[in-house]
């Protein structure tokens, strides 16, 4: 069996707005690694060259990396210009530049009618096209891209993932697994459903739970999305990456404690040793 490397990152922005407390609290949780998506209440793709400069700064002090920019690249209408992704991916390059991480995470578009998802097949292929686009961008400036599972979004099923993914067929463009997300438009068996086909795409994961029916989100192992099961073939399979914690509980360090707690529990249980770090460059 390959010897797997699970290293515990999180969304600071969770925690609180000012970096500051996002990275002591992670400091207290012993999690050394930041998924940056926002701090002073700003979205990271909002941040200017002062600004990135300062959260590199902050992460150095308290002893953190940036494991991830967490963009919201492809969260705009599919129909909307490419162009302006395009020139939004470019900034995302710089500011992770600015906090040496080279892994950006991307969605793949809201189709025209999110109502219900029941004609999300239709816009696969203008999905695929505009993604193409970014990922050679990426492959251009050596960056990795890491599609998220979400809500309203093209890509939303373990199916539409993989069609998307496989078509692209970059190993520039990866896939962060979100189980709650696949829970919350009625994927069940989560894991089941989609190992086969997107395991050998996974290069990240979004650590939370969701319940089938209502939605509402859980600590990992609390809800449906098989989120042991999935921990078990990304160990079997020898991942080597990071586990994200991305609570959306009640919100603040009580939910991030509860989050981590939950996760560490799970990993527990399968005999799975956590990381400090990947031991790459």
């Amino acid at each position: 069996m390959p010897s797997a490397t699970f290293v515990l990152s999180a969304f600071g922005d969770e925690i609180a707005p000012d970096p500051k407390e996002q990275l002591s609290f992670l400091r207290s949780l012993k999690i050394g690694y930041l998924e940056l998506r926002g701090a002073w209440s700003k979205n990271v793709l909002q941040f200017d060259d002062n600004e990135t400069a300062r959260v590199s700064r902050i992460c150095k002090e308290h002893g953190i990396q940036v494991s991830c920019i967490g963009s919201p690249i492809g969260k705009t209408p599919i129909v909307a210009p490419i162009e302006q992704e395009i020139g939004n991916l470019d900034r995302a390059f710089k500011i992770a530049d600015g906090v040496n991480t080279r892994s950006i995470r991307i969605f793949s578009f809201y189709p025209p009618d999110t109502t219900s998802n029941i004609r999300y097949d239709e816009y696969v292929a203008q999905a695929t096209e505009r993604l193409a686009r970014l990922t050679r961008a990426a492959e251009n400036e050596g960056f990795d891209l890491l599609l998220e599972n979400e809500k309203e979004i093209v890509g939303d099923t373990p199916e539409r993932c993989y069609t998307i993914l496989r078509a692209v067929n970059s190993p520039r463009l990866r896939f962060t697994w979100d189980p709650a997300n696949f829970v919350q438009v009625g994927v069940g068996n989560t894991t089941d459903r989609g190992w086969p086909t997107l395991g050998k795409y996974v290069a990240y994961v979004h650590v939370k739970d969701a319940l089938l029916g209502s939605g509402a989100v859980k600590p990992a192992g609390e809800g449906d999305g098989q989120v042991k099961k999935l921990l078990s073939h990304l160990r079997d399979n020898g991942y080597r990456g990071f586990l994200s914690l991305e609570p959306h509980l009640a919100g603040g360090p009580e939910s991030m404690a509860q989050a981590a707690a939950a996760l560490r529990k799970l990993l527990a249980e399968l005999d799975c040793s956590e990381s400090e770090a990947l031991g790459i460059a």
